[in-house]
């Protein structure tokens, strides 16, 4: 400590104190006139030793990580010898003469390879992923992370939920994910999107859940019947099929879609409770079951409305009749079209469910079973 100010002729000087003494009482010279200034530098404090430097990401990427798959498909694509020309064209016999195709050419074939992501979620081998990844595939090679690889069969696919389940050939041990629960999501909460994008094995990516419940129709997307997990987390081609974590590590969605051009950076994910379900019902009979009613929906400005009925179906015999605006269905309100398709599809097939409508000024309720609807297009 120093007794008596110290003058500073120039801000070298003060740096040459500053550097050669950790306390400094100093003055300067400010406009003329004398003022002291303190100076104190602070000891450098310890990092607590409680605290870890070590990421949550890893710990929740070592918890299920493992059990992330990399999915090798071959298919073979068949195409004709004469790329672009019209089959009515090939059949002409002029056309075959002139180009000496008397007998004509056998199609060309070419074998396209494809690759996506996984994850296993049973001991015994099975193993959630896209529809889109194995379909039309003849062949099918997972890997695993510990460089094992297998040969892997397809037990059933739901083109439109876009989910399948594949079985691993072998007897293991196979690592399984830890899945959690999809319903208990909120937006904000974190999310860590684990894949092979563009065939880059075990990259992980992190991000927020940033919507619930997005509806696929709302992408422009028709012929799937999906509500869908919206994150920033990237999501990019070779990912689909791999899991979305969540902080704990625990499997919250599969990974289907990523929005290209405008809105890019956009992820998607199936809904893990919704995954469940479907993989129950493929593991057990090879196919997957989706309630319906018989209705053509649109929404109204006063919530949705019946556009059409179909003759035979569960909604015709109980009496729904175009231009009936649904309220609610088991009591809860439906806001639109996307609302009603998601409760029929909870309440599932042969389930009985009560629908408030309002036709005209009256209120009526109807109550009705939904079917399968594999029966309703027979």
């Amino acid at each position: 400590m120093f007794s008596n100010p110290i003058a500073v002729s120039s801000p070298f000087a003060l740096m040459n104190r500053l550097l050669l003494h950790p306390l400094l009482l100093v003055s300067c010279v400010a406009m003329g006139s004398m003022a002291p200034v303190v100076l104190r530098s602070d000891p450098v404090r310890a990092v607590p030793s409680h605290l870890s430097r070590q990421s949550f990401v890893a710990d929740a990427v070592a918890r299920s990580g493992p059990a992330v798959v990399t999915l090798e498909t071959a298919r073979t694509v068949k195409r004709s010898a004469l790329s672009g020309v019209p089959q009515g064209l090939l059949m002409d016999p002029l056309f075959r003469r002139f180009f000496q195709m008397p007998g004509g050419r056998a199609p060309q074939q070419r074998v396209q390879r494809g690759q996506g992501s996984g994850v296993i979620f049973d001991s015994r081998g099975l193993l959630l992923t896209n529809a889109h990844v194995v379909e039309g595939a003849d062949t099918l090679s997972v890997e695993l992370t510990d460089g094992r690889r297998a040969k892997g069969a397809v037990v059933g696919t739901d083109p439109l939920t876009d989910l399948a389940v594949v079985r691993l050939d072998g007897t293991g041990p196979w690592p399984t994910a830890v899945l959690g629960n999809s319903d208990r999501l909120r937006v904000g909460d974190w999310a860590i999107a684990v894949g092979n994008p563009f065939g880059l094995e075990n990259t992980v990516t992190m991000g927020i859940i940033s919507n619930l419940n997005r509806n696929v129709s709302q992408l422009g997307i028709s012929g799937k019947r999906l509500d869908l997990i919206q994150t920033d987390a990237a999501i990019n081609p070779g990912n689909s099929g791999g899991p979305l974590l969540n902080a704990d590590g625990e499997v919250v969605g599969i990974n289907t879609l990523v929005r290209s051009g405008p809105g890019a950076g956009l992820g998607f994910a199936i809904p893990i409770n919704r995954a469940q379900t479907i993989a129950r019902q493929l593991v057990a009979t090879g196919r997957a079951s989706h309630p319906v009613i018989g209705i053509g929906l649109a929404d109204g400005p006063n919530g949705p409305v019946i556009r059409s009925v179909q003759p035979g179906g569960p909604a015709s015999k109980a009496g729904l009749q175009p231009d009936d605006q649904i309220v609610s269905i088991d009591g809860k309100p439906m806001n639109d079209a996307a609302d009603v398709v998601s409760a029929i599809d909870r309440k599932g097939v042969g389930r009985l469910l009560t629908m408030t409508i309002d036709r005209g000024k009256a209120r009526v309720e109807i109550s009705l079973k939904p079917m399968d609807l594999a029966q309703m297009k027979s």
